[in-house]
């Protein structure tokens, strides 16, 4: 076996699982991404641990389920303790090069209290070289702009505001209007751009990229052409109940939700909580300038192989393609990706091993349950590796080469904690403590539960009710059910609790692992 020369691990942040043509999607074309599933492995129930972005790609680079590295929100530092994929990659000599953003908010304890590095949640994973790092301000990207003469403001939100008054706009919706930039210069441009310039200096060196598109994340805005790529009266439409009052009685915590949700709008100075009176048209076309936007990043990930081919390294190159979590896209009267519905957490994940040893993975979908945290251990053992003890996922490698590995999880779980709504949700009449703020989810081939800190479960049958339309948990009928998915979940946090040090025993003659 040749050893493994580079590794392009992309993420495209807020992907939601369903949005690939070689799934058959109803309108959205991603000729790139369809090609390297045929060159590679998709994993079609693949789900991400945690949302919003910091915990969810905390579990992502970590290995970690949120339980277990505690970064519960936007903000919450990272552990120092924790290692990472970057860290873990740096040991086989490599220097991991960043362009975009990890959203890393540091440890407060390594920092002094005056340093700006404690100032924004969107830190540098550890391990990391930021060759351009795209945090919210954009600055890099903004500089950029500005040097090619567009007068562009230095905010790095204003600078997504579309072309003003724009025709049409009025009747389709404010996402239908481009932005100010040709399609050349615009952010996943300008990224692309700069990763192919840092390819082409290597040599024979072997590199690890990570590149963080902001891309389909709001607001959804896309240059000329793009913005009339797709008819939204050809968009498939939103799966939701007639009415928000009638989704909100499923739960009382989305009966609250759905009308008091907190996300970056559609389009820059909107609110959020008027999302829930957006008209059918206007949101059909939210959801094309949405699938406009993939088809952009697809078009960019294109330019990527082009060059790998270019380079003769297209077969020297483990390519992973995957997101920090999905968007609810109208689903369920939601945007964004809170909550529990699959919208949110089922999330695309393409893992391509160019070796012969892959052959026989080739174009495979598999559909076993993998999880963000399989992203970590699948990276470095294709470096050869040792995976840290910390990491609760396991490599995926073994079905790239078109095996099934033994004893595989038969469930996904995901966590989600809303304690940043502590107080809104107290006013509103919720009796609920900090740590109270959480629900976790196990979803298995048929049954689906939620489990709140203090709220009421939900129970779905995924089999009868794909939507999520009816909760079964109150239902008789569905006890034992229930109670069996209770105990699968308790079983499931009981046997990946933090076990770093746990199979190591100090004796007289010294340390030693306990097998």
């Amino acid at each position: 076996m040749t050893k493994p020369a580079n590794v392009l691990f992309i993420t495209a942040d807020q992907w939601r699982a369903d949005c690939l043509s070689a799934l058959g999607h109803p309108c959205l074309k991603t000729p790139n991404l369809d090609r390297l599933v045929e060159r590679g492995t998709l994993f079609t129930a693949h789900y991400t641990q945690a949302t919003p972005c910091a915990p969810g790609r905390a579990s992502l680079y970590t290995g970690l389920y949120q339980h277990n590295h505690r970064c519960v929100v936007n903000g919450t530092p990272l552990d120092a303790r924790h290692s990472n994929v970057a860290m873990e990659a740096r040991k086989a000599g490599y220097d991991p090069v960043l362009l975009g953003y990890t959203d890393a908010t540091p440890d407060p304890r390594l920092h002094h209290p005056g340093d700006p590095a404690l100032r924004s949640y969107e830190g540098i994973l550890p391990g990391m070289t930021p060759l351009v790092h795209l945090d919210g301000e954009q600055r890099p990207w903004i500089a950029y702009l500005r040097a090619l003469g567009y007068d562009v403001p230095i905010d790095g939100d204003e600078v997504f505001l579309p072309k003003p008054d724009f025709p049409g706009a009025e009747e389709r919706g404010s996402t239908f209007a481009p932005a100010v930039y040709k399609a050349e210069h615009s952010n996943a441009a300008f990224l692309t751009d700069e990763a192919l310039r840092y390819m082409s200096v290597r040599g024979d060196t072997p590199w690890f990229m990570h590149i963080s598109y902001l891309a389909p994340h709001p607001p959804f805005i896309v240059p000329e052409p793009y913005h009339t790529l797709y008819d939204p009266d050809e968009v498939p439409p939103p799966r939701r109940a007639p009415s928000p009052a009638e989704e909100g009685a499923q739960h009382p915590w989305l009966d609250w939700y759905i009308y008091n949700q907190i996300c970056t709008p559609p389009t820059i100075g909107q609110n959020p909580r008027d999302m829930v009176k957006l008209s059918d048209a206007h949101l059909r076309q939210v959801r094309a300038t949405y699938y406009a936007m993939q088809s952009e990043i697809d078009h960019h990930f294109g330019r990527l192989v082009a060059r790998l081919e270019e380079l003769d390294q297209l077969d020297t190159t483990m390519i992973v393609f995957t997101t920090d979590h999905g968007e609810q896209l109208g689903d369920h009267w939601l945007f964004a990706k809170y909550g529990y519905f699959e919208q949110s957490f089922h999330i695309p994940l393409i893992v391509c091993d160019p070796r012969r040893e892959a052959k026989a993975g080739r174009g495979r979908h598999v559909e076993a349950f993998t999880e963000a945290v399989d992203i970590m251990p699948t990276i470095l053992d294709w470096l050869g590796l040792e995976v840290p003890a910390q990491c609760d996922g396991r490599s995926l490698l073994p079905f790239c080469h078109g095996e099934s590995p033994g004893g595989w999880r038969r469930e996904a779980h995901w966590q989600f904690d809303f304690r940043d709504r502590l107080e809104e949700l107290r006013a509103a009449g919720f009796d609920l403590g900090r740590e109270d703020c959480v629900l976790n989810v196990l979803r298995g081939e048929r049954y689906k539960y939620v489990h709140f800190a203090a709220l009421p479960p939900l129970l779905f049958d995924l089999q009868e009710d794909p939507d999520e339309m009816r909760d079964l948990a109150g239902d008789p009928g569905h006890r034992d059910i229930l109670l069996d998915c209770a105990q699968k979940m308790l079983s499931w946090r009981m046997t990946h609790e933090e076990k770093v040090l746990t199979h190591h025993l100090v004796t007289s003659k010294g340390l030693r692992a306990i097998a």
